[in-house]
């Protein structure tokens, strides 16, 4: 039986820009968890754009910031769960 509180929560979500994506795999290289690849099928302009897994994104932006094009990732840092105070 698994364990779910040693599951490791998204902390992050990928958008890529199908039609702005060039299928360079830059983003897909770079990213430290792995949660990127290129699609099978092709964007309008015959390019394999990136596609984000869908879960295991840190949300560290590497993938940003590997991309050479504008606006074809964005990456959402997403809020981690407040956990209860302890009572002292």
């Amino acid at each position: 039986m698994k364990d779910e509180s040693n599951e490791k929560l998204d902390r992050g979500r990928v958008e890529v820009s199908e039609e702005e994506c060039k299928g360079c795999e830059l983003c897909v290289t770079a990213c430290p968890p792995g949660v990127m690849k290129l699609s099978e099928r092709l964007n309008t302009h015959g390019y394999h754009p990136a596609l984000y897994l869908g879960s295991g994104c840190t949300g560290c932006g590497i993938c940003f910031f590997a991309c050479p094009e504008p606006g074809a990732i964005t990456v959402f840092v997403l809020e981690s769960p407040k956990k209860p105070a302890l009572a002292h």
